[in-house]
């Protein structure tokens, strides 16, 4: 694996005590990540006997490259969508590797096509998969819900990755695998990448937090406060009082041997303007600070940027990711 390369445009010290003085002593009420739509479909069908557990109800295969379906699962008490982007010569016939590509908070799976996703992807020999993953899901089962079920980890890891697996060309393998996300999805990416470590050979974390008990456990704080109120009405990811056994389960910062052996690609930015963006991407920045420190003590290597800017996408730092997942995957 290659060493460790740390990028820095710009540093800034940001503190515990600023976060909180910005955020006015109140929580966010949305997790780490912006507004998502619905979109739109033709003919439904019915998924193949893949063992998944997932049914198609809705679904538009007429993109050359992107594929949509929506599902009924008995994990999600709604249908939650999911875009596939394969490669330009998929019709070739060969197999290829996987990106779970995971939205940020506020946000859906079709975040990353607006945001340029197959323009990044052009040419490059890997399938792309978007799922939902719930207002404020933060990629995980809750542990109180008074809508019905939330159970977004369930759905991601024993259903769909299992329905990708039996219905595309893709290596079904721990180096045929790699997770990212944005925001609260780049801390969905770190956690499912060590609980699951047998799953994903790269992950990477574009403004996503990396440690729910550092800070002051702000991440925890926030992921309870806005999955009540955005996804679960009242109910809470982590509990109240707080699951510790989960929150210890969830948490890169509790789980860093289980990066050992993974291409580790880290983005925060430097610059946040406004509340939200204070709120946001300092704690994002510190959090990944605190990772790549315990990181460091363990020897394991990774790739880290800090960027001028605040919570956003980058596409240029996606299209990089893009070219290193490549890079650490088997090939096409």
């Amino acid at each position: 694996m290659a060493p460790k390369e740390f990028t820095v445009n710009e540093q800034h010290r940001l503190s515990r005590r600023g976060v909180l003085k910005a955020a006015g002593g109140v929580t966010a009420a949305l997790a780490l990540g912006g507004a998502g739509a619905v979109a739109s479909a033709t003919a439904a069908g019915a998924a193949p006997g893949d063992g998944s557990g997932l049914r198609i109800v809705d679904r538009n295969e007429g993109d050359p490259r992107m594929k949509y379906y929506r599902f009924a699962t008995s994990a999600i008490g709604w249908n939650p969508g999911v875009n596939v982007l394969l490669p330009d010569d998929y019709d070739s016939g060969r197999t290829y590797p996987v990106l779970y590509l995971l939205h940020g908070g506020g946000g859906d799976f079709i975040e990353f096509d607006r945001a340029g996703i197959r323009d990044w992807t052009a040419g490059k020999p890997i399938i792309v998969v978007m799922p939902d993953g719930g207002h404020a899901g933060w990629y995980s089962n809750p542990v109180t819900s008074n809508v019905g079920p939330r159970n977004w980890e369930t759905f991601h890891i024993s259903q769909l990755i299992p329905w990708v697996e039996a219905n595309f060309r893709v290596y079904a393998e721990y180096d045929g695998r790699a997770v990212a996300g944005f925001s609260m999805g780049g801390f969905g990416a770190l956690k499912y990448a060590a609980k699951y470590y047998g799953h994903f050979a790269s992950v990477s974390t574009h403004s996503g937090p990396a440690s729910l008990r550092g800070f002051g456990g702000l991440v925890t704080h926030w992921a309870n406060a806005s999955s009540a109120a955005a996804d679960l009405a009242g109910g809470t990811v982590y509990g109240v009082p707080w699951d510790e056994a989960r929150v210890t389960a969830d948490n890169p910062m509790e789980r860093v041997p289980s990066y050992r052996d993974k291409r580790i690609l880290l983005v925060a930015g430097t610059t946040p303007e406004g509340i939200w963006q204070q709120v946001n991407e300092v704690t994002v920045l510190n959090t990944q600070r605190e990772f790549r420190g315990a990181l460091d003590r363990a020897g394991i290597p990774y790739e880290a940027h800090e960027e001028s800017g605040g919570h956003e996408i980058r596409p240029d730092m996606f299209r990089h990711d893009i070219d290193g997942i490549i890079d650490r995957l088997r090939k096409a």
